[in-house]
């Protein structure tokens, strides 16, 4: 029998006494595994939360659907009541319940303030409990009362049972809203709630011929109809409609989108950070068993065979990565009530602890089968080799074994699967998966590259430099696995910069620097000059720009002998979002400011020929629509067809009247409408008083103000930016155990070098500077590829995962980048210092 390995017909260690002499070798804080213990945490505790979060939005969307909608189906329509044949069409199928939504001003005749009026049918809420804070379950208001949001009562200044007016309409504060159930489904609202008999709009004057008011019914059906069923038979009985349809199933479609896009983003944050984890775990297996080199010979020495010592340290690791699981479960189970309450509000989640157990079972098992990929090849190495070549493993390094291969390639195929299967969008899972792998090969390929530049460059005359170099191709070097994980770390901290920065750019140019302060609804057309004279007595300086409002469906398109109706397409087209209902229409005698003419003429303002439209050049391109062409538009049920005159594009951020459609004036001047203006006042203005003037004079007119809509805005996106903050920190946080992983796993190769440098007569500085060197060289190369790695990685992210615009601070990410560079040569240089206090001697006899 060779001394120097095991017989291969000894007897084999049972699972039971492998474990045994694991146990007692295995130290109770985990020394030595603990950035293997670290980075499973971290990867398994963000998928836990992300899934938990996620899988609790998702089911109280899907269970709650007709309370988040008030019905199981939904019908809404723009200026204009629904037919009576269409709300008989809509009864067949159960209990109808209609209202209105509209913006408006409530007044107290000394405040005034924009409220979003929501006036409903007797039998509302079909589905839910609405309550009020002071306990009280209610239903609709009686007629000259009304519900309102805390936000009405505080800006009006009043109390319950006191009076304010609506338009012309005298209603008494009857209770404050606690609890609105299909709060969700009405979207995104300008200015607190007013809820309000279903007859309030049309006695107040809100709903006048041209005034902007939409009408939504909702049904509760009889029987166990399918409900996007129900909604294709309807529109196929009224195609010109102008029909919107919402059903239980996406009750608020806008939140379903901002689900769906912001769990694939925590998802594949989740994964990254595995990923990157995993580099760490690698190099902290490969670290331990290094250190534990002599115990694995002496075992094989006394005759344990290469199956036991893969048992015995296997379950080492196991047991350190099983504890590293169940403690990331546990914190990620365990945050998800934080974030539940952040959300509360926007997404319906509620507070408290969320178990989900398919998300916990997939967290564990991407956080085990990552650890199964990366520790399989340092296990299986050390167990192949007989006891004399681990004893010379430090200064004759052991070759890698092909033995693991099967092990690694299955435990990949498992996690691609496993993601595939998983995944709520398999093609960008996919494309993650491959962009992961590009990446590692990358990486790979690029220490190769260091180590032969660094083989071949002319050896410079400083010997701190030349010494450096060679220790970057010599034999043994670690170069392969500190350009992975350089890579991966800093990679990391320029992702997390890139994506903020973005979204704070996009924050900061949602708020234009000249955004008008009111836009005004539903000013009459034949009183613009008493508005304008009424605006005139608070700032005679005052900016107002007029435009007229209407709401139309765009009906057809297309050649003049061959137009595409809209309600025979299957599907609409990418970026034609315009042919989605109804939406604004105005009409110009000139081209309106801020749009710029990309093809075709304007019209003269006289004209009156042929009527003629301008379109979006994006819109246009979309639905392949070119100058000459003709689009039909419905509007109040009237089909009106014009050509297509000029193409042009438009200034969607300066908040100023930006039309998808522009008529010329012959073509709709003769449709019931209104005008919405924008009022620019100069700074320093009071405007009180120009509020409660425009409520007295104009009680049908609202106004929106818009720091209000702006705050909102920024809000919405700053949520936005906190949750992708604090996802991306997780791989930030990550990468850095794979820095600190990567140098302590340097550092026990590093020994060897640094006590014959010492014993030949190098001093502490000339080593520290050596090693600093080499680091500084290598962070240096992978700072430029981290740059393009994780600025490219963030501009999928911003650009086509949330559509965001490419925004990011060059400044913020240099900074960002440097710091990382900072941290690299702080831990190079805490993981050099233990090395010179070595004493020679005895780390010369512990090789």
């Amino acid at each position: 029998m060779n001394a120097g390995s095991a017989s291969s017909d000894a007897p084999q260690l049972s699972w039971g006494a492998a474990w045994t002499i694991a146990r007692r070798d295995l130290n109770a804080r985990f020394k030595g595994l603990r950035l293997l213990l670290v980075c499973i945490f971290l990867g398994t505790a963000a998928l836990a939360a992300i899934g938990t979060l996620t899988a609790a939005i998702e089911g109280e969307l899907g269970s709650r659907g007709q309370v988040l909608l008030g019905g199981d189906l939904e019908v809404e329509v723009w200026q204009r009541d629904l037919a009576p044949e269409e709300k008989a069409a809509l009864a067949e199928y159960g209990e109808l319940s209609g209202g209105t939504r509209m913006q408006a001003m409530a007044n107290t005749g000394e405040v005034a303030a924009p409220v979003g009026l929501k006036a409903v049918a007797d039998n509302w809420p079909l589905y839910g409990e609405f309550t009020l804070k002071d306990g009280r379950k209610a239903g609709a208001p009686k007629a000259g009362e009304a519900w309102l949001q805390q936000g009405v009562v505080d800006r009006l200044g009043i109390a319950v049972g006191d009076r304010f007016k609506i338009g012309t309409s005298e209603l008494v504060a009857a209770g404050i809203i606690d609890n609105e159930p299909d709060k969700l489904s009405e979207g995104f609202q300008l200015g607190s709630t007013i809820i309000v008999a279903e007859s309030l709009p049309a006695v107040a004057g809100l709903t006048a011929p041209g005034a902007l008011y939409e009408s939504k019914y909702r049904v509760r059906f009889n029987g166990g109809e399918e409900p996007s069923l129900i909604a294709e038979q309807l529109e196929e009985q009224f195609p010109e409609a102008g029909l919107d349809f919402k059903t239980r199933d996406r009750a608020s479609p806008g939140a379903d989108r901002f689900v769906g896009r912001m769990s694939e983003f925590l998802t594949l944050v989740g994964l990254a950070a595995l990923v990157i984890a995993g580099i760490g775990i690698g190099g902290g297996v490969s670290s331990y068993l290094e250190a534990r080199r002599t115990s694995i010979a002496t075992l094989k020495v006394l005759g344990a065979s290469s199956r036991d010592i893969s048992r015995i340290y296997a379950l080492q690791i196991g047991a350190a990565a099983l504890v590293g699981a169940v403690a990331g479960l546990i914190v990620g189970v365990g945050v998800t009530p934080f974030l539940g309450m952040a959300l509360q509000g926007l997404l319906p989640v509620e507070g408290g602890f969320v178990l989900d157990a398919s998300a916990l079972l997939l967290a564990a098992g991407f956080g085990l089968l990552v650890a199964l990929v990366f520790a399989a090849t340092p296990i299986i190495r050390a167990r192949s080799y007989p006891a004399m070549a681990l004893m010379r493993a430090r200064s004759a390094p052991l070759s890698k074994d092909k033995a693991a291969w099967p092990w690694v390639g299955g435990g990949l195929l498992a996690i691609v699967a496993l993601v595939l299967i998983t995944s709520n969008n398999p093609p960008l899972a996919g494309g993650f998966l491959a962009g992961a792998a590009a990446l590692l090969i990358l990486l790979a390929g690029l220490g190769k590259a260091i180590t032969w530049a660094a083989r071949k460059i002319p050896s410079p005359t400083n010997p701190l430099i030349r010494n450096a170099l060679a220790n970057i191709h010599r034999p043994g070097s670690s170069t392969s696995a500190l350009v992975t994980a350089l890579g991966f770390g800093l990679s990391a901290f320029v992702l997390l910069a890139a994506i903020q920065s973005s979204i704070n750019g996009n924050i900061d140019s949602s708020v234009p620097r000249e955004a008008p302060d009111y836009f005004v609804l539903d000013i009459p057309r034949e009183r613009l000059g008493e508005f304008e004279a009424l605006v005139a007595q608070t700032d005679p300086d005052a900016m107002i720009r007029a435009v007229p409002a209407l709401r139309g469906a765009i009906l057809a398109y297309g050649k003049e002998d061959a137009m595409i109706r809209v309600s025979e397409l299957e599907e609409i087209p990418d970026g034609a979002w315009p042919l989605r209902g109804e939406r604004g229409l105005s009409y110009a005698d000139d081209l309106p400011e801020g749009n710029a003419l990309t093809d075709g003429i304007w019209w003269s303002a006289d004209y009156s020929g042929e009527p003629l439209v301008s379109v979006d050049e994006e819109f246009a391109e979309a639905i392949d629509l070119e100058v000459g062409d003709y689009l039909t538009v419905g509007i109040l049920g009237v089909e009106r067809t014009a050509r297509v005159a000029s193409l042009r594009t438009l200034e969607w951020e300066n908040m100023s009247f930006n039309f998808v459609l522009v008529f010329s004036p012959n073509a709709l001047a003769d449709a019931p409408h209104n005008l919405t203006a924008t009022i620019d006042l100069t700074e320093g203005t009071q405007t009180g008083g120009l509020l409660q003037s425009m409520v007295r004079e104009f009680p049908s007119s609202s106004a929106i103000e818009i720091g209000q809509v702006l705050e909102q805005a920024k809000i919405i996106l700053g949520q936005v930016g906190l949750a992708t903050f604090a996802a991306a920190s997780v791989a930030v946080l990550a990468g850095l155990a794979v820095l600190l992983g990567a140098i302590a796993a340097a550092r026990a190769a590093r020994m060897y070098d640094t006590v014959v440098l010492r014993v030949l007569g190098a001093s502490r500085r000339q080593i520290l500077t050596m090693q600093l060197a080499e680091y500084g060289l290598l962070a240096l190369v992978l700072a430029i590829v981290s740059l393009g790695i994780g600025t490219g990685l963030a501009w999928l992210v911003i650009t086509q995962l949330f559509e965001f615009d490419w925004l990011p601070d060059w400044g913020a990410i240099f900074a960002v980048l440097g710091l990382g560079l900072g941290l690299v040569m702080a831990f190079a240089l805490g993981g050099s210092l233990p090395l010179l206090n070595a004493k020679p001697a005895r780390a010369l006899r512990e090789l």
